[in-house]
């Protein structure tokens, strides 16, 4: 009797309907140590009760259940809903998750029984010939005929005309067959028995083992393997002895070869069982990997119907999974076609889930496997191509649009997209998709505060939005985008915060308030909206939502750069890229002052990449007067003086824009003198000119700007900044000097258009009106008297 399952839930596993041990026979027959032989047919299959069949078990993993399993006197459908979904110590079965001490006892109360597949012991040959119609077993299709050795009978025939010609009762097709028989009678008599002799009397395990793989080649090269011919269940019957011996390598080997076999039904459930729970311990993959089991596995996810072995695929792909987390699996995969196979079953549960209307028994715990496998799959550039190749992202959309309610499908599918959208073309094959943008926003609705499955959604949201400006419209134009994201920066800004204020710098924290995940959601959200704000449909909009802008300020006023720098750095370019909008009712243009206040201390931090985002939001607000009188009442003009020594290209153009909208004013253009701000100009041009023709054009607007009042270029530069801006000028206004830099010709047609209609309109101006205020004459020396 099959004892029932005891099992612990962990907190945050969906309850499944817990599957039932079948109930007690009637009667109980004794045990018996040798295989029953099958019964003759379908009928007599119901019509001999207490059915029994051998049992093994694997020593290693720890004893199964006695070989004794009784069943009950009628056919009972027992469904059995086992997934194990992690390799360490936690398995999850019926959705709910087990240790794997539980686990191993889970599988031992469900002994892995081995039944045989027809009557074929019971099969002579002069059954196989009785009446004209009768094909020898070893003659069917469905086995490895394009494996076979050539026979006397063409191969080629078809079904009806072979069925013609066993009617007319041919002899010479009859002394074709019984050679073909002989020729089969005498190899396996030959080479085969000796083998299986050898494997009852061997004792020694490594022995053992040899001999198995000689049998596999022996079967290989005779062409005996597959269900088609006729001393299959003897063999089967010696194999399945030897599965007790408990070898971990020995019951590879013979897993090998019953799968070779073709087994189906409750023998392939139990063998890719067997495999399963070698497959958990890391220490076998050596074995697994020089059998090559992986290859008799991914044939049967090829070969075998899925709906009717969901089971057997699922221990199947439970396998496959643990060993694909292994680098040294990751080349075989790919050869052997793992990704094709895999989106292949995915495609076969979407037709039969959306066939049906409602998710299949089993096809969830088998995704969860399918798709664990592919997130370890696709760090390989291989794979990541064959997936485009394929077409296979819009398959994986669907599994999550039928299985939105399966947050593990979920999570492994939304960690697939994370590492594939890292990739451009991955990235805007995604993209291309239009029904992403309303999958991955019901995702965020529906698992909110699921904070491990939300971050990723949220992360591939940012990739898409990156660079796509087609995308940041496809995706704001989703009904309710811009009040989902809102609300989920709501929630994770007031779980940070209530996080922060309830626990003590010593205290422990439960898992789900720590501050660091809800500031990863917050870094990857303000990304998305940073994103989004570049679109001008969209940008001005967000400028204008009081409560997205609420939410920016209140971030960046609560968190130091110390404390969290991509969340306060990816806030304040947000916050930089909606004040570039100047529209009616832009919260950002409202609260200016009190924005330039929050920036100072980042100016004044040692962040490099802080100090950078806040100029460039200084860059965008001292456009308006006010800002340009703080500025200089805060003294920040001589701090972005200061930083056009910085050697940082990014951090001189945005210094440079700022100390530009200060000169607009004719009352602070004094301020360039300060530090010695005209230098550092002229310095920047020299430095920087040549490789970017946008920094350059500001510098000379800065000068002209400077300069519009200029009576001698000496007085109003100094000497020697007039004389190198004379020569600067002079050379980077020659086409051919200027743009004879060594770039591609997409780079250097880029620096042609920033150089002809930025740079060389204002440096030609400057160069002119340093000329005509400009005098060579060297001053004559003091006469000596």
């Amino acid at each position: 009797m099959l004892s029932g399952l005891t099992i612990d839930q962990l907190p945050g596993a969906e309850r499944k309907k817990k599957p039932k041990a079948p109930a007690s026979p009637d009667t109980v027959e004794d045990f018996c140590l040798s295989f029953p032989k099958p019964p003759v047919d379908p009928a007599k299959i119901r019509r001999i009760s207490s059915a029994r069949a051998r049992l093994f078990r694997v020593a290693s993993q720890g004893a199964l259940l006695p070989a004794r399993t009784l069943l009950p006197t009628q056919p009972t459908r027992v469904e059995s809903e086992e997934t194990v979904t992690t390799r360490d110590s936690v398995v999850k079965i019926n959705g709910i998750y087990l240790t794997e001490s539980k686990a191993i006892g889970h599988l031992k109360r469900h002994p892995l029984q081995l039944t045989y597949d027809g009557d074929f012991s019971k099969i002579t040959e002069q059954e196989m010939f009785k009446g004209a119609t009768s094909v020898p077993f070893h003659l069917r299709s469905g086995g490895d005929q394009g494996k076979r050795r050539p026979r006397a009978s063409s191969s080629s025939r078809s079904p009806d005309q072979s069925r013609l010609d066993i009617r007319a009762g041919s002899k010479a097709d009859l002394q074709e067959k019984n050679t073909e028989i002989e020729v089969d009678e005498v190899f396996w008599n030959t080479r085969i028995v000796p083998i299986l002799h050898d494997l009852e009397k061997e004792e020694n395990i490594e022995m053992v083992c040899a001999t198995c793989t000689q049998l596999h080649h022996a079967l290989e090269e005779g062409n005996m393997l597959g269900n088609k011919f006729k001393r299959r269940s003897v063999l089967l019957k010696t194999l399945y002895k030897l599965v007790d011996v408990g070898s971990d390598l020995l019951s590879l080997k013979l897993a090998k070869i019953i799968l070779a076999l073709k087994v189906s039904g409750k023998n392939l459930l139990n063998v890719c069982k067997l495999i399963f729970k070698i497959s958990r311990s890391e220490k076998n993959d050596s074995l697994i990997r020089n059998d090559s089991i992986l290859e008799s596995l991914l044939e049967v996810l090829r070969s075998e119907d899925l709906q009717a072995n969901t089971e057997a695929f699922l221990y199947c792909m439970g396998t496959i999974k643990f060993i694909s987390g292994n680098p040294e699996f990751l080349h075989e995969m790919m050869g052997k076609g793992a990704v094709e196979i895999l989106m292949s079953l995915i495609k076969q549960v979407n037709e039969n889930t959306k066939k049906s209307g409602t998710c299949l028994p089993n096809s969830g715990h088998l995704l969860v496997q399918m798709t664990a496998t592919l997130r370890n799959l696709v760090d390989s550039p291989l794979a990541r191509s064959k997936l485009l190749s394929i077409n296979a992202l819009p398959q994986l959309c669907t599994v999550m649009e039928q299985h939105i309610g399966d947050k593990d499908v979920c999570t492994n599918i939304a960690r697939i997209f994370s590492k594939l959208t890292s990739y451009h073309d991955c990235c805007v094959a995604l993209a291309s998709y239009s029904r992403c943008y309303a999958l991955f926003l019901n995702l965020i609705n529906k698992y909110q505060k699921k904070q491990d499955l939300v971050v990723r959604v949220v992360f591939i949201l940012g990739n898409l939005t990156a660079k796509n400006n087609q995308a940041r419209e496809q995706f704001s134009k989703e009904k309710g985008s811009i009040p989902t994201l809102l609300s989920l920066f709501h929630t994770f800004y007031k779980l940070d915060l209530h996080s922060g204020k309830r626990w003590g710098e010593g205290d422990e924290r439960p898992e789900a308030r720590r501050p660091a995940q809800a500031e990863d959601v917050l870094i990857k959200l303000t990304r998305v909206l940073a994103n989004l704000a570049i679109h001008p449909g969209v940008g001005p909009a967000i400028a204008a939502h009081s409560h997205i802008v609420g939410l920016l300020l209140a971030t960046l006023e609560s968190k130091s750069i110390d404390d969290c720098e991509e969340l306060v750095i990816n806030t304040t370019a947000t916050i930089n890229n909606l004040s570039y909008y100047k529209v009616k009712n832009s919260i950002i243009q409202d609260r200016k002052l009190y924005i330039a206040e929050l920036l100072l201390k980042l100016l004044v931090s040692n962040n490099m990449d802080g100090i950078l985002e806040a100029v460039r939001v200084f860059g965008n607000l001292s456009q308006d007067h006010d800002i340009c009188d703080f500025i200089v009442q805060k003294n920040v003009h001589k701090f972005m003086i200061a930083l056009l020594d910085a050697k940082h290209q990014d951090i001189c153009f945005s210094a440079c824009g700022v100390l530009l909208n200060l000169t607009v004013d004719r009352d602070k253009r004094l301020i360039l003198k300060e530090g010695g701000g005209i230098k550092k100009l002229v310095d920047c041009l020299r430095d920087f000119g040549p490789t970017d023709w946008q920094l350059a054009s500001l510098v000379c607007k800065t000068l002209w700007n400077f300069s519009e009042n200029i009576t001698n270029a000496a007085s109003c530069f100094g000497d020697e900044a007039a004389n190198t801006l004379l020569a600067l000028l002079s050379s980077f206004l020659d086409e051919e000097l200027a743009l004879n830099g060594s770039f591609d010709q997409d780079l250097k047609n880029y620096h042609k258009l920033h150089w002809e209609t930025e740079f060389r309109p204002v440096a030609q101006q400057l160069l002119n009106r340093i000329k005509n205020h400009h005098t060579f004459l060297e001053p004559l020396p003091i006469p000596s008297f």
